[in-house]
C-alpha cells in the first residue's frame, strides 16, 4: 500500500490538520516562520552572560572592592561597568576576563551598589552590599600659623596626580609596608581640627611614627608620577612624592624631610624614596602613606594583606 506523506515530509501531519482545521495556506505560513525563526537562531546564537566575582564578598567602608568579569565566548572585548550609574575604568587581566576597581572610603554610604556589566555577551547586574564601618574620632590643634595652609600650586599638582590611569600594572601581590615606625593614626580617622568637626574629611592614609631621616621605602613598584617640595609651594602636604602604580593605583608620601627619586623614574618594591619628615602641616616627625585606587583614598591594609591583580 503506497503511504501518503504531506510535502512537508512528515507522515500524518494531514490528518492532524485536518483535525484542528487549518487551511493549507496557514500551513505554509507557520511553516516559513518557522524556517526564519531557526535561521535567525542558527545565525545569532543567545549571548552568554558575563561571569561575575566580586571581592570581597561583605565589604565595608574603607575597602576596595574587586570586581573580575569573565568572558563565556572570548569576545575579547573590554566591557563596559558602571556602578551606581557611574562607569568605572576596567582593565584585562588575561585569559578572558576583566578587573574594574570600587574604591570606598568612610564618606560613601553604606547600602545596595548595583554593578552594571555590559558588552558582547550581553548584560548582568550584580549588587554588592557596603556595611558601616566605626572609625576612631580625634582632636587636633594646629598653631595659627599651621591652620590655613596650603597654595594652589599645590592643590593642583596633587588633584592632577590622583585622575592618573595608566594602562599598565606595574605592582604585584601584597604591598610593603613603606616605613618600621610605629602606626600613629590609622586610616579612617576623623578629626575635629581647633575644635571643629571636619564634615567632609577623613585621614586618607596611614600615619608612621619614625625618627627624622628614618627610610621611606616604596611599597610596590611604580613610577614617580609627583615630587613636591617645601620650597616649590607644598605648604601643606610638605615634602612630597607620588608614585603611580598603574590602573588608577598610587601613593603618596607627605612630610618626607629629604626626596631621594627623580620625576619619571621608575622605582622598585623596597627602594628607598625619601626619609622620614615633619615638613608642611605636621606635629612632628612621621610619614603619611596614601593609597589611592581611581581618585579615592581607601584603606592600604588590605592592600598590605592580600592580593589584587
Amino acid at each position: 500500500m503506497k503511504q501518503h506523506i504531506s510535502f512537508y515530509g512528515l507522515p500524518g501531519l494531514n490528518a492532524a490538520l485536518k483535525k484542528h482545521q487549518f487551511s493549507w495556506q496557514s500551513v505554509l505560513f507557520m511553516t516559513l516562520a518557522g524556517a526564519i525563526t531557526l535561521f535567525v537562531t542558527l545565525a545569532h546564537p543567545p549571548a552568554y552572560a558575563y561571569d561575575v566575582l566580586i571581592a570581597p564578598s561583605g565589604p565595608r567602608q574603607g575597602d576596595t572592592v574587586s570586581i573580575i568579569s569573565s568572558e563565556s565566548r572570548g569576545s575579547a572585548h573590554v566591557p563596559a561597568v558602571s556602578i551606581n550609574g557611574t562607569g568605572h575604568p576596567t582593565f584585562a587581566v588575561g585569559n578572558g576576563r576583566y578587573r574594574t576597581f570600587l574604591p570606598t572610603s568612610p564618606l560613601h554610604p553604606s547600602g545596595e551598589y548595583i554593578i552594571r556589566v555590559a558588552g558582547p555577551e550581553g548584560p548582568r547586574n550584580p549588587m554588592v552590599w557596603l556595611s558601616d564601618r566605626s572609625f576612631r574620632t580625634q582632636r587636633i590643634t594646629l598653631p595659627p600659623s599651621r591652620s590655613n595652609l596650603g597654595t594652589d600650586y599645590e592643590f593642583d599638582q596633587v588633584a592632577a596626580f590622583k585622575t592618573i590611569l595608566s594602562p599598565d600594572k606595574l605592582w604585584n601581590g601584597p604591598l610593603l609596608r613603606p616605613s618600621q615606625g610605629s602606626v600613629s593614626s590609622e586610616y579612617g580617622v576623623r578629626r575635629y581640627y581647633n575644635g571643629v568637626f571636619a564634615e567632609d574629611y577623613y585621614h586618607r592614609g596611614v600615619d608612621y611614627a619614625a625618627a627624622t631621616g628614618s627610610p621611606v621605602i616604596a611599597p610596590a613598584m611604580g613610577k614617580v608620577a609627583l615630587v613636591g617640595r617645601v620650597a616649590d609651594g607644598f605648604e601643606l602636604h610638605g615634602n612630597t612624592v607620588g608614585l603611580d602604580h598603574g590602573q588608577g593605583v598610587e601613593s603618596i608620601f607627605i612630610h618626607l624631610n629629604s626626596i631621594n627619586v627623580q620625576p619619571g623614574e621608575i622605582v622598585q618594591a623596597g627602594q628607598v624614596i625619601g626619609t622620614v619628615g615633619s615638613t608642611g602641616a605636621s606635629t612632628g616627625p612621621h610619614l603619611h602613606w596614601g593609597l589611592y585606587v581611581n581618585g579615592v583614598a581607601v584603606d592600604p591594609n588590605p592592600w598590605r594583606h592580600g592580593s589584587f591583580e
